[in-house]
This record gives C-alpha cells, structure tokens and sequence, in this order.
C-alpha cells in the first residue's frame, strides 16, 4: 500500500456499507466480515428455477438468476440502498463484477449477446448522477467480456417508487413504462441479459421484456444481484 493511501484511508477512512466498520487492506465496499454472512441464493444457471418461474407466462424467458436473497433492514438492503443513494458508483460496478465471477464457471452467460441495463427515466438518472443497473453492467461485463447496450429501450416517464407499493399496483405502476428504439432493431435474432438491481414482482422486467416484444426472434434472460423471494 502506498504512503497516499495510507494517509487517504487514515484521514478519510472507508467504511463497509454494510456494518459501518473501517475497510481493511484489500476490501472495496463490503468488508469480508459481512461478506462471508450474505445470503447467496445459490441458482446460478439451474434450468426452471424458482426465480426463472416467476415469469412463466408473462414472457417466453431463457434463464433467471440472482445472487443474492433480498430481506429488509438486511445486509443486502444496506448494500441496495448504498448503490442507490449514497453515491457508490465503484460499489455498483464491484457487485456486477461479484456476479459476474460467480456465475460465469456455471455456463449461465453462454450464448448471450450483449447486456441491456433497465433504463432510468433521464431526470432521475441525472439527479443521480449514473443508473446502478448500466453501473452492475459494466461490472459483469469487465468479468464476460460481453458488450452493454444501452440504447436499445427507454424509460418513457419517472414512475413512482415501487417501494411501498403492493404486487397488483406494481403491475399497474408499469404499464408501458418502457419504449423500443429504432436501434433496438438491431437486436433481431439475438440473446440479451436484462439486467437489474433487485427483483420484486418482477414488473418492471415484464416491462422491458413487453418494449422489446415486437424484435423478431429475440431471446431475453434475466439477471439481478438481488431477489425478494
């Protein structure tokens, strides 16, 4: 380690996002402590799984996964909201790298084409300052080598939260929230990974799915670091 940074980490110490407590040598965002304890959903590339069969009937899916189990007030929650609000854009892409390297030896990003962020409406996104869905992309690119594609569906309006909405008015919340663009039609014939940050319902990925419905032949899986099983 190097005298700056010793004095960087002295002045301004790094602090886990998860626990609060001082970052050691060698950990970025989440200290191994807390690290070790989270609650791996352990899918990986499982054909039909639990999460694959959330969206059995809603759009014809190839695959599903997740890293993590999502609970509130739970560790992963913490690492969310840090991803979101808290400015942590080296903590999004570290978690896309995490899914990246777990699930690339299952088989899980074979045959896919590219990776396709879920769009945040542009306001919102600019008040942010980045979207921590293209962020976790870039992550799980850096680890598959696959391209991100970003340009392909928009976010038509800034939708309210979905937090404290119930599973119907999440549905109702959705509907045509996202629209296809002229370069989406590039994306004929092709596999693409959609990609986000927790899975609730799943409203909003039908969504994205819905937009993109009209490309011939296209296949969509699905990937998130978190799921609310």
């Amino acid at each position: 380690m190097s005298l700056w940074t010793d004095l960087r980490d002295f002045f301004f110490p790094r602090l886990c996002v998860a626990c609060g407590n001082r970052l050691l040598s060698g950990e970025e965002g989440v200290c191994l402590r807390c690290a070790s304890s989270l609650p791996y959903t352990h899918l990986y590339n499982k054909v039909g799984n639990e999460m694959e069969q959330c969206f059995w009937g809603r759009f014809p899916i190839e695959r599903a996964s997740s890293l993590f189990y999502y609970a509130k007030g739970g560790t992963v929650a913490r690492i969310l909201y840090a991803m979101k609000y808290d400015g942590q854009r080296k903590l999004c892409v570290k978690m896309g790298e995490w899914i990246g390297s777990e699930l690339l030896p299952t088989g899980f990003f074979d045959g896919i084409d590219c990776l396709l962020p879920v769009p945040l409406f542009r306001t919102r996104e600019r008040k942010r300052g980045y979207n921590q869905s293209e962020l976790l992309a870039r992550g799980i690119a850096e680890k598959t080598g696959l391209p991100v594609c970003r340009n392909a569906i928009y976010r038509l309006r800034n939708n309210a939260t979905q937090t404290h909405k119930s599973g119907y008015a999440r549905w109702l919340n959705v509907q045509e929230l996202f629209c296809a663009t002229a370069d989406a039609a590039s994306l004929a014939g092709k596999h693409i990974l959609l990609v986000d940050d927790v899975l609730t319902t799943g409203a909003t990925l039908v969504a994205c799915a819905d937009a993109l419905s009209a490309i011939g032949d296209i296949r969509i899986s699905i990937v998130t670091l978190a799921w609310t099983k």
